[in-house]
Order: C-alpha cells, then structure tokens, then sequence
C-alpha cells in the first residue's frame, strides 16, 4: 500500500468501531474513547478502510495528543507522521501551545518529530489528569512535550 492510496480525513462518529478496533490491534488504551472525542481525530483510509488513526484534547493552551496507531501493513509510508502533522496543525489553529504525549513504544520515532522528554510531573492539571495520566498508560510511559 503506497502513500499515494491513502487519504487523511477528519474522523467522523461512524469511524468509532474500526478506530477502536486498529488502536486495540496496536495494543494502545480504549477504555476513553467516546463518539465525541473523534470530534478531534484524524484518521487515513485506504478505500473504505482505516489503516490509521490519531487524535488530540485541548485543555486551554495545553493539549494531549493521543492515540496514533497506524496498521501494521500500512507502517513505512510516513503515515504516523502525516496524521501527527495534521493533529498538530488542528491543535494549533485551536490556540494550543504545548502539546503532550504519552508512550510506551514510540519515543525515538516522536523525538524525530520534534517532541522532548519531560518528566510526567510536569505536565500541567489539565492534561495529568486525564485518563490516560491516571492509569490508562503505565507509569513506565514516557512523557513527551512538543512547543506548537
């Protein structure tokens, strides 16, 4: 599957079942995702199959990007950085500033993008008390931050 064969759209509510299913395969925490959190994600297509995903929340200035998860025959094309681009770029318009993350398996490919380490105390209320900061990610994720 080449880059040309796939497009990136904003997700939409009847995405939820196959965006659930593709983060579950890529072994990334669902217990959080709602209808209306899709609101804020992005997901690539490849005919009328979503190969990828990746979303954001904004709390004021400080956002959590989260949930990029791209299939594993569609890995190798740039598609984990297109979706984060294209996250990036909505959570910016939105007036966010720093942006957050939480992984377990993708820090050197994140650094690449030009996220940073921090430590996981360090991320402001809004965004360490999410979920994914209380629980849902295990305390050996790592904590990145990317200035928008």
């Amino acid at each position: 599957m080449s880059a040309l064969e796939i497009g990136i759209r904003p997700a939409r509510p009847d995405d939820f079942q196959a965006v659930t299913a593709l983060l579950s395969v890529c072994q990334s925490p669902t217990d959080d995702l709602t209808h209306d959190i899709l609101s804020t994600f992005f997901v690539a297509e490849s005919g009328k199959q979503i190969v990828g995903a990746c979303g954001f929340e904004v709390s004021g200035t400080d956002g959590l990007l989260r949930s990029l998860a791209v299939a594993p025959d569609a890995r190798g094309n740039r598609l984990g950085e297109r979706l984060v681009a294209r996250c990036e770029a909505a959570a910016r318009s939105g007036g966010v500033k720093n942006l957050y993350l939480l992984t377990t398996t993708a820090d050197a490919y994140l650094r690449r993008l030009g996220y940073v380490d921090v430590l996981r105390e360090s991320a402001p209320p809004a965004v360490s008390t999410h979920p994914q900061f209380r629980g849902l990610c295990p305390a050996s994720a790592k904590c990145l931050k990317k200035l928008l």
